[in-house]
């Protein structure tokens, strides 16, 4: 496998997901290994929620980034493309504070419907910034080829699946939420690229410097 880097000194991060746990899920170990690694300038943005779901997604976001910022709306599960305009603003008004290096999203081919709205506006509201799409497990059945691969060292691995649980306890009862489903598949991102554990992203383009 070929590695390839980021700017050195601090990062500025940005983790965008349409509900709260998408970000843990989808890239939980790697902020918790970015963060172990070097230090980071973190804001997570959650677009749908209830009340329980919002101070779920505020605890997960100060245990897996601590000193990061949060905005979390109140717009209707599943129902993100009927609020495309105030998606749309709420991103761009944050881009207005928040010039990230690294972007995280979901999957522009995500089966579901308020993932592929977040992950289409993310790289149109940043065009400069690297974007990892990352992948969220389901029953849709969606997965497919990624593109990047972050390793993710087996303690960290267990601790994202230990924080997923304390941070998201409402989850915990749905039939798909267990060790299982979350070391699994970082197992299986981990053989691809020749680790134990890792996240596996999608980047629709980057560039090269020499």
């Amino acid at each position: 496998m070929i590695g390839l880097g980021l700017p050195a000194g601090e990062l500025t991060v940005l983790c965008i997901g349409a509900h709260p746990d998408d970000i843990e899920i989808g890239c939980g170990g790697t902020l918790l290994a970015l963060g172990a690694a070097r230090p980071i300038s973190a804001h997570c943005v959650v677009l749908t929620s209830t009340a329980e779901r919002r101070a779920e997604a505020e605890e997960a976001a100060a245990s897996f980034l601590p000193g990061s910022t949060i905005d979390v709306l109140d717009l209707p599960d599943g129902r993100l493309p009927a609020h495309w305009s105030t998606v749309k603003n709420q991103l761009e008004s944050v881009a207005t504070s928040v010039t990230p290096h690294v972007i995280f999203a979901p999957r522009r081919d995500d089966a579901h419907q308020d993932h592929r709205l977040v992950a289409e506006l993310a790289t149109t509201v940043w065009r400069d910034s690297l974007v990892l799409h990352y992948e969220i497990p389901k029953w849709d059945g969606d997965f497919g080829q990624v593109t990047h691969y972050v390793p993710v060292p087996a303690d960290l691995a267990r601790r994202k699946v230990e924080q997923l649980d304390k941070s998201y306890p409402s989850q915990v009862v749905r039939d798909w939420w267990d060790e299982e489903t979350f070391l699994g598949l970082m197992r299986l991102r981990g053989v691809e690229c020749r680790n134990r554990y890792a996240e596996g992203f999608v980047v629709d383009k980057t560039t090269i410097s020499f």
